[in-house]
């Protein structure tokens, strides 16, 4: 009897994507953090805020994994993290919001919607989505929850598609798909 391969996957997520500066800027601020907490601190070049995590899906459906995203049609709209807390049960530190944009939970409800509809694995629950940069993974000091002075501003100008590999040095991101939102005036 032989048994059928596995299709080859890849663990893949929608996030908001920073630019460089404001990667820069959460990755020093996570460096700050691990000085007094702790544990490992997000690299610049894998900052991010989760939208919709996806998981594994067959590569031969990462195209239309790609397409279900497409047309989502918003303008940019502005971030301002200003607060750290964490979570004991998983060892993470992060930065959130006081009161997040309504365009961010906009955003990822009509990522889920698509991704429903797409049949596509993703947290069901409409109270799933909090919304959070992590800065801090195997923090060995959890921080009570505190304002973030300065607070940190993030212009988004649209979302990603992104594969993660993991390593024993952390997770690799690379960019499959980028979704620019439309051009014209910003909104909170």
């Amino acid at each position: 009897m032989s048994s059928v391969p596995a299709e080859p996957s890849a663990r893949v997520f929608f996030a908001l994507w920073p630019s460089t500066a404001v990667a820069d800027d959460l990755a020093g601020l996570a460096a700050e953090l691990a000085a007094s907490c702790g544990g490992r601190p997000t690299r610049a070049g894998t900052v991010h805020l989760t939208l919709a995590f996806v998981g594994n899906v067959a590569e031969s459906r990462l195209e239309e994994l790609a397409a279900a995203a497409r047309g989502i049609s918003l303008p940019a709209f502005d971030l301002r993290l200003d607060r750290v807390a964490g979570w004991a049960h998983n060892d993470i530190v992060w930065a959130g919001f006081t009161a997040p944009p309504p365009a961010l939970g906009e955003l990822a409800g009509l990522l889920r919607e698509r991704l429903i509809a797409g049949n596509f694995s993703v947290d069901r629950r409409k109270s799933a989505f909090f919304p959070h940069v992590t800065l801090l993974r195997k923090a060995q000091r959890i921080p009570p929850e505190k304002p973030l002075a300065p607070a940190r501003d993030w212009h988004c100008q649209g979302f990603v598609l992104v594969r993660s590999q993991l390593s024993a040095a952390g997770s690799n991101y690379r960019v499959l798909a980028s979704y620019p939102f439309a051009a014209g005036q910003a909104h909170a």
